[in-house]
């Protein structure tokens, strides 16, 4: 597949317990109506309000172009602590990371918050990757990779399956002393085609990025798959593990 892409690559560290910054962001559709503003004002206001409550929520506000559609969403496996604390630091964090923006999206590890001045609710959107990627490779790369490939395929079904809320956890004993960890989820406004097929376009980069990789995630708007060596979802099993990895993350804008 030919993709034009643009590549940024930082090396950040991904800790386990919940970080006050996002993991990554988008910002577009700079904008100068004092309009749009109130409506993105409102939109965060109503959406985090909401989502902290139920997990979920989508919102609108405003009329004609100036209306802003917005939609947040936490973990399925997060408390509701947790869940109000990341969406909280979501609504404060937009006017710093994306001011002026009509476009903006913050994924966290236990949140992930967007406004658009398009209705996206209810569309699957992959067209914005993040790629994060540990620096460190498996031992046994091969079988750790075919490991890997059935395990997201576990959770990849779960999450489209009737009851899941969108969300797949699974873990599996990769080695005496290994255990692998991966999870799975879409936003809770995708039909459960509309979340298998985003769940598969984000395995199309795992030969590309992943491949021999300790830990990997790929972050869409509609959807996210993640694997660890380290319990990374709730409820911790009490396994030992090092609680933060360095990683590499690549942002792709696929035309």
């Amino acid at each position: 597949m030919a993709l034009a892409l643009k590549l940024f690559l930082v090396s950040l560290l991904l800790p386990l317990c919940y970080s006050a910054d996002p993991i990554a962001h988008y910002c577009a559709q700079s904008f100068a109506s004092s309009q749009i503003q109130a409506n993105i004002n409102q939109v965060v206001s109503d959406v985090t309000t909401k989502a902290s409550v139920g997990g979920f929520a989508t919102t609108s506000s405003g009329k004609g172009n100036n209306t802003i559609y917005g939609l947040a969403q936490c973990r399925g496996d997060v408390s509701a602590d947790d869940c109000s604390t990341c969406l909280a630091s979501a609504a404060k964090q937009f006017s710093v990371t994306c001011p002026k923006q009509a476009d903006a999206r913050l994924w966290y590890d236990y949140c992930f918050v967007r406004y658009d001045t398009g209705n996206f609710i209810g569309q699957s959107d992959t067209g914005f990757v993040t790629i994060l990627y540990n620096v460190n490779n498996a031992t046994d790369p091969d079988a750790f990779d075919k490991a890997v490939s059935k395990i997201m395929t576990k959770v990849n079904a779960e999450a489209v399956s009737p009851g899941s809320n969108s969300l797949g956890r699974e873990k599996t004993k990769f080695t005496q002393y290994v255990t692998l960890y991966a999870l799975a989820q879409c936003t809770r406004d995708l039909q459960p085609l509309q979340c298998a097929q985003c769940l598969s376009t984000t395995l199309q980069w795992f030969p590309i990025y992943c491949s021999h990789r300790q830990g990997c995630q790929v972050l869409y708007s509609s959807c996210n798959v993640r694997y660890e060596i380290y319990p990374f979802y709730f409820p911790l099993d009490g396994e030992t593990g090092n609680p933060a990895k360095d990683y590499i993350t690549k942002i792709l804008h696929p035309h």
